[in-house]
């Protein structure tokens, strides 16, 4: 627990670190860029494209002819572009968040690395392209186990159960890997996981209570259209926060796992070349240390 509570703390400490908060307005950045690029080339195709959806409803003809009553001037002109953009904005903010995540945990951990344990030996464990297999595999079993227990929703307590389980095992498992991938060896990786399991799933489930807060965000802007434009990139920066607190709180837990593990290893192969081989008679002194007295009885 007390390693749980101090990679808590320095994660949250990290932060507050300017390469941190400039990661984290990255996914903004590309939001923007996209936003400007898109609309440039094809605003006036999607608008007119909506325009013409909105046309081909027979049903809602007379819905928009009572609109039309109301107000001055046709309506559809002011929701096709509303529509676009409300359609837009979430689909290129997930995209610029999946593209900052896919670097940004890496990032991370190499901050951390450089920081807190410069002297870590790196033994590559796992390439770029496991790791990424490795994330795209389990965050399929992650979505199929979400499909598979939405009936259980129903039932109240498991809906603030389950979601939160499924992903929390899957962050355990994906950042876990991600932050032991370049410095711990394939067999140091295995002996982490399976003596810190229960720990590791434990930050895992608490960042994903963690990820929830951004969804109320994101809901708070469905359902208020006037602040939408503002909510959303609350919504996303609080996400990408999030995100840099999980990645951080798993690259200090498990660099520093490995370190105590190391230390470990290292104390107890040191005592052992000390005695004699195996299978030696009885009568046969072992090796003067060096630091011993020839002249001693």
């Amino acid at each position: 627990m007390r390693l749980l509570a101090d990679s808590c703390w320095r994660a949250a400490a990290y932060c507050l670190h300017p390469r941190v908060i400039l990661l984290s307005l990255v996914p903004l950045a590309l939001m923007v860029a996209a936003s400007v690029g898109l609309s440039y080339f094809y605003w006036e195709p999607a608008v007119g494209w909506m325009r013409g959806a909105l046309d081909a409803w027979p049903l809602l003809a007379g819905f928009w002819n009572w609109l039309q009553r109301l107000f001055v001037g046709d309506v559809r002109n002011l929701l096709a572009p509303l529509i676009v953009l409300l359609a837009a904005t979430p689909v290129l903010a997930m995209v610029s968040l999946v593209v900052v995540a896919a670097f940004m945990a890496p990032a991370l951990t190499r901050l951390v690395a450089e920081r807190r344990f410069p002297t870590l030996e790196k033994k590559h464990g796992a390439g770029m392209v496991a790791s990424v297999v490795r994330s795209v595999a389990l965050t399929v079993a992650a979505v199929v186990a979400l499909l598979v227990s939405m009936p259980l929703w129903l039932v109240p307590p498991l809906v603030l159960v389950l979601p939160p389980l499924i992903w929390g095992w899957l962050t355990c498992r994906v950042m876990s890997f991600d932050a032991l991938a370049e410095h711990a060896s394939a067999d140091e990786r295995r002996i982490i996981v399976r003596r810190h399991r229960l720990r590791l799933l434990t930050i895992g489930i608490l960042c994903g209570y963690l990820g929830a807060a951004p969804s109320i965000v994101w809901a708070s802007g469905l359902v208020f259209a006037a602040a939408f434009f503002i909510l959303i990139p609350v919504a996303m920066w609080i996400y990408t926060l999030v995100f840099a607190f999980s990645a951080l709180w798993f690259a200090h837990y498990a660099l520093e796992a490995l370190s105590q593990l190391r230390r470990e290893a290292a104390a107890g192969a040191g005592p052992s070349t000390l005695l004699p081989p195996a299978g030696s008679p009885p009568d046969v002194a072992p090796p003067a240390l060096p630091f011993s007295n020839p002249s001693a009885p």
